[in-house]
C-alpha cells in the first residue's frame, strides 16, 4: 500500500485498537458515574526514550475531545525512572476506556526508541548508520519505523512498493546476480533504491561488476567486511547484517562498512514498564 502522512496512520491506528480493545462497549468503566471527571498521571518505572506521544493523545481524544493532556517530557527526550511523563484531565469513562490502548502504543514505542539510542550511541564516531528493517509488529510499521528515527536511527523501504531488495532467491529464480541486476536496471523506476544481498566476497565481485551500488553483506565475517569494504572502494553503499547485537556492533561499524540493519529494533524489543494512575479532582 502507498505510504500514508503520518497523522492520518496515528488516526487509524488508534481507531484500530479502540475498537479491538472496545468494541461494542467497556462495561467495567459504566461502573463510573457518566459525568465524572478525572485526573490521571502515567508514569515510567525504568529508564528511558520516550515516544509514541501522539497515539497517546490520540487515544484519549478520540474518546474525550475536550480532554487536556500536559507532557513533562518531549518525543524523543531520555527519560529517568520514575518519573511522571504527563498528566491526563477529563471524562473517568473516557480516561479508563482509552489508558490500555494508549499505554500499549506508548511502551511499545518508547521500546524501539529506547533500544535504537542504544546501537546508535555503540557506533558513535563511526560513519555507520543504523538502519531498520521490515521485520515490525503486523500493523504497526508505520509507528515503530517513526520510533527508530526519534532514537537515532535511520528508515529502509517501508514496504515492497518503495524500494528493491534483491535476495538470494531472487537470484537462483532470475538465473543470477548478473541477470537480475540487469533487469531491476531496466523495470525499476527512477529514484527507487536498488539492493542486493550477496553470501560471499565471490558474490560481492559480480555484484560490484553489474553496477551494484547497494549492497547488503549478509552474515559476513568482521574479517570478509574489511576485505569487503577495500574490494568495494567506495563503488557501492555496503550494509552489514545478520548476527549483530549491542556486543558486536561497535566492531561491524568499525570495519569501514556505511550501513548496519538491525531486525531486532523493531522485533525483538521489551515493553517500557509504564503505569496510569487515576484519581478524583
Amino acid at each position: 500500500m502507498p505510504h500514508t502522512s503520518l497523522a492520518h496512520q496515528i488516526r487509524s491506528d488508534v481507531i484500530n485498537a479502540l475498537a479491538e480493545d472496545i468494541g461494542t462497549g467497556d462495561l467495567t468503566a459504566q461502573l463510573i458515574a457518566e459525568h465524572t471527571q478525572a485526573h490521571a498521571t502515567v508514569i515510567t518505572r525504568e529508564d528511558m526514550v520516550l515516544c509514541g506521544t501522539l497515539w497517546l493523545d490520540e487515544c484519549f481524544l478520540q474518546l474525550d475531545p475536550d480532554c487536556k493532556i500536559e507532557w513533562k517530557f518531549k518525543e524523543g527526550d531520555t527519560v529517568e525512572a520514575k518519573q511522571t511523563l504527563c498528566e491526563i484531565r477529563g471524562h473517568a469513562r473516557a480516561l479508563l476506556s482509552a489508558e490500555r490502548p494508549a499505554l500499549n502504543f506508548l511502551q511499545t514505542l518508547s521500546a524501539v526508541a529506547t533500544q535504537t539510542r542504544r546501537y546508535v550511541e555503540e557506533v558513535s564516531g563511526t560513519q555507520a548508520k543504523v538502519l531498520d528493517t521490515r521485520k515490525t509488529l503486523p500493523s504497526l510499521r508505520i509507528a515503530q519505523k517513526h520510533a527508530v528515527k526519534v532514537g537515532g536511527g535511520h528508515n529502509q523501504r517501508i514496504g515492497l512498493f518503495d524500494g528493491v531488495l534483491i535476495k538470494e532467491n531472487h537470484i537462483a529464480a532470475a538465473g543470477g546476480i548478473g541477470k537480475v541486476m540487469e533487469h531491476a536496471f531496466q523495470i525499476t523506476p527512477p529514484n527507487v533504491p536498488i539492493q542486493i544481498e550477496v553470501e560471499s566476497l565471490a558474490e560481492l565481485d559480480e555484484a560490484l561488476l553489474a553496477g551494484a551500488r547497494l549492497i547488503l553483506l549478509d552474515n559476513f565475517s568482521l574479517a570478509d567486511m574489511r576485505i569487503a569494504v577495500t574490494h568495494a572502494a567506495k563503488r557501492a553503499e555496503l550494509e552489514a547484517s545478520g548476527g549483530i547485537t549491542l556486543k558486536n556492533i561497535r566492531r561491524v561499524a568499525e570495519t569501514g562498512v556505511d550501513r548496519i540493519s538491525i531486525g531486532a529494533l523493531t522485533k525483538d524489543v521489551k515493553a517500557i514498564d509504564l503505569s496510569m494512575r487515576i484519581s478524583l479532582p
